[in-house]
């Protein structure tokens, strides 16, 4: 009797070595889980990205309010009749204030 319980727990050992420590075990799966999960994250980062890209795009190709508004901002263009005022701040006059 002894014999057919060792036997028995020896293949009960051997079935569970690979649900603990073989391809498919707990800790593979929630690794796996954990990776899937930042995957995700990104992508829907990614897609939020494209998404605020491709309306850019949109809005470069239809209209003409987005190349003016770059145009002035990245470029510093003005347009004929305004006058551009750039105003410098004193270094001695900002830690006054401060």
């Amino acid at each position: 009797m002894r014999f057919i319980t060792a036997i028995l727990v020896i293949l009960f050992l051997l079935l569970q070595y690979p649900l603990w420590f073989g391809d498919g075990s707990f800790s593979k799966v929630w690794r796996l889980q954990k990776s899937v999960e930042i995957q995700k994250k990104d992508n829907n980062e990614l897609r939020d990205r494209n998404a605020s890209l491709e309306a850019e795009v949109l809005d470069l190709k239809q209209g003409l309010e987005a190349i003016e508004e770059r145009a002035r901002t990245e470029l510093g263009m003005i347009k004929k009749g305004e006058t551009f005022y750039q105003v410098v701040h004193d270094d001695n006059s900002v830690n006054e204030n401060e």
